[in-house]
């Protein structure tokens, strides 16, 4: 009975050590940037960050109806403009013509505020 709880208690111990060392980060949890607007494109809206003093393009699929109806990301008038961008990360797998997964990062604005 003894050995019975002490391999609990290692496994208890073991899992606990293990799960120090995995981050697993949940696609639905909201992210936030500070980033200029860069224009739309065919692809997608274009936003441009600054971290450690290199930028970097973020492009956002989707963006709610609520938020094109206060912000028209769609005209020229917003580009330069410096936002707050709330979003949603989400990695979508599809096959491509050749049968191979291909892994698309959908980001979708849920909240923006200009400031």
């Amino acid at each position: 009975m003894k050995a019975k709880h002490s391999i609990l208690g290692l496994m208890a111990l073991f899992t606990v050590i293990l799960s120090g060392f995995t981050t697993v980060k949940n696609q639905n949890d909201p992210i936030s940037i500070t980033a200029v607007f860069d224009g739309k494109e065919d692809y997608g809206y274009n936003f441009i960050a600054t971290e450690d003093d290199l930028e970097y393009t973020v492009t956002f699929h989707k963006v709610n109806e609520d938020i094109l109806k206060t912000f028209d990301l769609n005209s020229e008038k917003l580009i330069g403009s410096k936002f707050k961008i709330t979003y949603t990360s989400k990695i979508v797998v599809t096959k491509d013509e050749d049968g191979y997964d291909y892994e698309e990062e959908i980001n979708t604005i849920i909240k923006l505020q200009k400031l």
